[in-house]
């Protein structure tokens, strides 16, 4: 796989979980956040390996595995799907473990027009619809996305013309909303204010809101700022990557995933602050991603590791190539010689 190719391998993500009698086998297993808890435990407590039947309840093998000592939660997700088969993540956040620590849930009545929450639930349709056809591709070049295909292109534009509007409206909605859709949609919105300095406090703020969709549409909207910040230094837009680096110890996959594309967005020219944040909060998290058996999710994870331990692209690259991915995890994990940590 091509470096050129990390984002589009994290765009989208398809979550499937069917009933036992029509549910795809388990391909690969990936894990995270396993630190006292050992794999092989996990799959003993779930009574579940590579090739079985995908269990029916997401939710039962959860509870599951937050029976077991050490764990406080855990997250499965089941991606669809190579042929018949479904990658399977299992995270879990350990006592003691590094993890983001979100805020409490809003309380307020605040909502979205009505036609407005409409078509945004249109627009997700049409974003599904246009990767069915195979033109999922998007532009963000100009600090939110702007999809090729016209169909979902059409809501977008709305989009940008209800937030230049109701700004106000939208930083209510996403700040005081007790519903998380409602914050999600919110959120995915104010992305496409005119203004981008205006709105990354607002974005920054919803990266801790206690619900992942929430999460995810923040990162994304960020994430398009900050190609834009790049192109366009003239508008001076700061975006700062702590909360990225915090949510790569998140015990849901999006939050990781999501943030890894931020990060890389945001090292792609330096980037030295983020890189710095990265070694000293989350070089571990990014090792364990880094070895799962999935080469598509690996890869970002992997590059982004590599940068931050000091690597160019191209070394991340012929490492990657040869299947070295091991010797480059255990050099950057290796703690500094006794010399060098008594010269710094």
């Amino acid at each position: 796989m091509r470096l050129t190719t990390v984002r589009r391998t994290i765009a989208l993500m398809a979550v499937v979980w069917v009933a036992a009698a029509q549910a795809p086998v388990i391909g690969d297993i990936n894990f995270y956040g396993l630190h006292k808890t050992q794999p092989a435990r996990i799959l003993e407590a779930l009574h579940i390996q590579a090739g079985a039947t995908l269990p029916a309840s997401k939710g039962d093998m959860e509870d599951r595995i937050a029976e077991l000592p050490d764990v406080l939660l855990a997250h499965v997700e089941a991606i669809c799907c190579e042929g018949k088969s479904s990658t399977l993540f299992i995270g879990v956040e350990e006592r003691g473990a590094p993890h983001p620590a979100f805020r409490s849930d809003p309380q307020g009545k605040e909502a979205l027009p009505a036609d407005i929450a409409g078509d945004f639930r249109g627009f997700l349709a049409a974003v599904q619809r246009a990767a069915s056809r195979g033109n999922a591709a998007e532009d963000l070049t100009t600090g939110q996305s702007r999809m090729a295909d016209p169909e979902p292109r059409k809501f977008q534009e709305q989009f940008s013309a209800f937030a230049k509007a109701h700004l106000e409206d939208l930083r209510s909605v996403l700040r005081d909303s007790g519903d998380p859709e409602q914050r999600a949609m919110a959120t995915a919105i104010i992305g496409y204010a005119p203004r981008k300095a205006e709105i990354v406090n607002d974005l920054q703020y919803a990266l801790q809101d206690p619900d992942d969709s929430v999460r995810a549409n923040a990162v994304r909207a960020l994430n398009a700022i900050a190609v834009l910040a790049y192109r366009q230094p003239a508008f001076k837009i700061r975006i700062e990557p702590t909360w990225f680096v915090e949510m790569l110890n998140s015990v849901v996959l999006s939050d990781r995933m999501e943030a890894v594309k931020a990060l890389l967005t945001l090292t792609d020219h330096g980037g030295q602050e983020a890189r710095e944040q990265i070694r000293d909060r989350a070089m571990p998290a990014l090792a364990e991603m880094a070895r799962w058996k999935t080469p598509s999710y690996a890869l970002p994870p992997f590059l982004l590791l590599g940068r931050a331990a000091g690597l160019t692209d191209a070394q991340v690259q012929q490492h990657w190539a040869k299947g070295d991915r091991e010797g480059v995890i255990r050099k950057v994990l290796a703690p500094p010689a006794a010399g060098k940590r008594r010269q710094q």
